[in-house]
């Protein structure tokens, strides 16, 4: 084949012009590109090349999609009509071994300010460790306290969190629902400020944004804390105030108990059944209410690992979610605008899967598409990568801007390594989309908590809620290799304006996967001590 023997002959050639300069080389380029064809070879690298840099720019262009759609229609929402008389709430807290959290969690829900006798609180413990005894002897407190909360544990975890919702809420007393995980800690003014939407018969769940306790903790949660932020600024207020379809997040917001029954109560056959049950009920005609000025504070996970997990099970419970869900919504009724937010939304992870193809191809397409001139390059290849990338700069500093309008500069700094971050997650996040696709069903794996809120705390030693990293750090490494033979190739090309860009995926593959490992041996031989409350 010509073209791979090219491909070949270039490359070892500009890696000898960069590690011993010759002055032949300059005519080396000049003549190969003078005889260059392309050939059956070349076609079967660009081909997959421009399909997957059009398919990641249309998403690209989507995120811009979504801050139109924000900042065209961002409005205040206006006060709800009062409650002549206020309605029973239960708040549902799900746990599974949350030994470290769980009481913070059980005393942050107390300080709830709502009429004693139409407020419950149910605990719904899985748990396999001693948070049972953690949990039952807080719970026990509060109720000699006169606190109506009851603890409910489940031997058989059926269904894993949404298993546990569905049978606290076959014995709830309440109209509404409300529902926190264990990393949280609700204002106490959170029922005042969102019982009142439901005073429209067609509301059926309020959801709030999430805080981040520990955002100042290292400069992973400074990136999740990005990353979460955009989802709940530029997504959930794009889409709710355009009128789209948005999604429960499974935590801080509450539902009205009929929009869970008459939608199909709780599923569990996805890994994100917020989601799920989210759509279904819109689909039913409930509307959802977005409150971005309500902020309901969690902790972020520090450990690389754990992130991973927690985007690991989102990517993968997202696209079962389409698989189980697009079908229906594209056959019924429903305006385009919301098919199309929907159809984006849902299948937003595949990018995952392709963006690791992408890097795979990425050398052989740069040496063919160089060897086939700049003025090429300039005028096709640089717009599709400006609209697959340069998107997120807008997308993630504009939210920060919404949430801090005078200190949203000081994490610009940071923007460039939320990008290497969210490449960096591309390999095992790609792992979680081919076994949506495939059908391959997995449990529920918790990401853990510790109870850290500030640089002092640090996460247990050797406990048994730290999980191990796989394999995936290792692909990750071997990427971030590649990638600094890609960079070495367009520096010998002086293509210089490549570097930028290549670099973002050097830091991205090493940082993840050397820190996936670093963190998981540090555990392992030299654990800190349990974080102090």
């Amino acid at each position: 084949m010509v073209g791979l023997h090219f491909l070949a002959q270039s490359f070892f050639q500009d890696l000898k012009h960069l590690f011993v300069p010759s002055g032949p080389y300059k005519q080396f380029i000049d003549q190969t590109r003078k005889h260059y064809i392309l050939d059956s070879f070349d076609l079967l690298v660009l081909v997959p090349y421009f399909v997957i840099l059009v398919i990641l720019a249309v998403y690209g262009l989507h995120r811009y999609q979504l801050v139109y759609l924000y900042l065209r229609n961002r409005k205040s929402i206006p006060e709800p009509r009062r409650f002549d008389v206020l309605p029973s709430v239960t708040i549902q807290l799900p746990i599974y071994n949350e030994m470290f959290v769980v009481e913070r969690l059980i005393e942050s829900v107390a300080k709830i300010a709502y009429p004693a006798e139409l407020l419950e609180i149910q605990l719904l413990d899985d748990s396999t460790d001693e948070t049972r005894h953690v949990a039952q002897k807080a719970v026990e407190s509060l109720r000699r306290q006169g606190i109506n909360i009851h603890y409910l544990h489940r031997e058989n975890r059926s269904g894993f969190k949404a298993g546990a919702l569905e049978a606290g809420l076959r014995v709830a007393k309440g109209e509404f629902i409300a529902i926190f995980d264990a990393d949280f800690v609700p204002d106490p003014e959170f029922l005042n400020k969102t019982i009142h939407h439901f005073t429209d018969p067609k509301v059926g769940m309020v959801q709030t944004r999430w805080g981040h306790l520990n955002r100042d903790y290292n400069h992973l949660t400074q990136v999740e804390a990005m990353i979460l932020d955009g989802h709940f600024v530029m997504e959930h207020g794009g889409r709710y105030h355009s009128g789209r379809f948005f999604n429960f997040n499974g935590t801080a917001g509450i539902w009205r108990r009929e929009a869970i029954e008459t939608s199909g109560g709780w599923q569990h056959d996805t890994l994100t059944e917020d989601t799920d049950l989210s759509y279904r009920a819109q689909m039913k005609g409930w509307q959802f209410v977005y409150r971005m000025d309500l902020v309901c504070p969690a902790e972020l996970p520090v450990e690389m690992t754990a992130f991973k997990n927690q985007q690991f099970r989102w990517a993968k419970g997202l696209v079962q979610t389409g698989i189980k869900l697009l079908p229906g919504i594209l056959r019924s009724s429903l305006p385009w605008r919301i098919k199309s937010e929907a159809i984006f939304h849902l299948s937003a992870n595949c990018s995952y899967p392709l963006m690791v193809l992408f890097s795979f191809i990425f050398l052989p397409a740069m040496i063919v598409r160089f060897y086939q001139g700049w003025f090429q390059m300039l005028f096709i290849d640089l717009p599709l990568f400006v609209a697959a990338t340069m998107s997120v700069s807008s997308f993630y500093m504009i939210s920060q801007r919404e949430i801090d309008p005078l200190g949203w500069r000081q994490r610009f700094k940071y923007l460039p390594f939320m990008m290497s971050v969210g490449i960096g997650l591309s390999v095992s996040n790609s792992r979680a989309v081919v076994e949506a696709l495939f059908g391959i069903q997995t449990s529920f794996k918790r990401t853990p908590k510790y109870c850290i809120q500030s640089a002092k705390d640090r996460p247990a030693p050797k406990t048994k809620y730290r999980r191990k990293s796989g394999y995936t750090p290792y692909l990750e490494l071997i990427l971030g290799a590649y990638f600094v033979i890609i960079v070495f190739y367009a520096f010998s090309n002086e293509n210089y304006l490549t570097l930028p860009f290549l670099m973002l995926f050097v830091v991205g593959f090493f940082y993840t996967g050397a820190m996936s490992l670093f963190q998981n041996y540090l555990a392992r031989f030299l654990g800190p001590k349990i974080p102090h409350r």
